[in-house]
């Protein structure tokens, strides 16, 4: 089955059509700029620009940087606060005549990792952890999702766990990769304190680095780099849509 995968983000919103059976991007992923301020009207509208770019017609599936409960917009970090209440997927049905299903965008990164990526078949408790600007997470139980798991903000010692051992905090504070690495290993100690998993992913754009830091990594259980990478979002939203909205 073919589905358009989107992930919005906090400066870029993109997107091509997935193969939910191989977990194949069909084209090449089209970028467009999350308009500032990112409002409801302005970002429906560069969804709808995205779908006229591959002239589609069928189902969605949009990952959103948000806390996503039925449909609805519960949090907003890196978009307009106006977003919170607003049922996100109906919002792009009527602009696009798209159905459409709306997830977390690291839950959607998670998925695609779970599926076709260094997850796929994994049993026990595995955290996909996406670092990058901020931290996000994603949490696996034999497969299952628990949805908008937020341990990026669990307090390491009164501090924020993101702002704390974030991609973007390492490069605000220039920090060497032995540095920043005895960081996120204090941050992922906690994580693994906190739920004891058999396997943690790390994803985002720090992942490409992993040969940097990997060696300042000790805890319990196997730290990994993700494979889905680039990918990972659009083609998450298309699988978590298959999924909701055909079983």
């Amino acid at each position: 089955m073919e589905i358009l995968g989107i992930d919005i983000g906090g400066t870029g919103i993109k997107g091509n059509p997935v193969d939910t059976v191989t977990g194949e991007a069909l084209a090449d992923r089209h970028r467009l700029l999350t308009p500032k301020p990112a409002t409801p009207d302005a970002m429906v509208d560069t969804v709808k620009e995205l779908v006229d770019h591959f002239n589609w017609k069928g189902p969605i599936g949009c990952g959103f940087p948000a806390a996503i409960k039925h449909e609805i917009v519960m949090t907003a970090s890196n978009i307009d606060k106006s977003w919170i209440g607003k049922n996100a997927s109906e919002m792009i049905r009527q602009r696009t005549g798209c159905p459409t299903h709306l997830v977390n965008d690291v839950d959607a990164a998670g998925i695609a990792e779970m599926s076709f990526g260094e997850g796929k078949g994994v049993k026990g408790t595995v955290i996909v952890v996406a670092v990058g600007t901020g931290i996000g997470t994603a949490v696996f139980t034999d497969g299952y999702l628990l949805p908008n798991s937020e341990l990026g903000h669990v307090s390491l010692g009164g501090i924020v766990g993101e702002e704390y051992a974030s991609n973007a905090t390492r490069k605000r504070e220039e920090l060497g990769w032995e540095e920043w690495g005895h960081r996120l290993n204090r941050y992922l100690k906690r994580l693994e304190f906190l739920l004891w998993p058999d396997l943690i992913i790390l994803g985002g754009g720090v992942s490409k680095h992993s040969h940097e830091f990997l060696s300042y990594i000790d805890i319990n259980c196997e730290v990994i780099p993700a494979k889905m990478l680039n990918h990972a979002g659009t083609i998450g939203a298309a699988i978590a849509a298959k999924l909701k909205m055909f079983g």
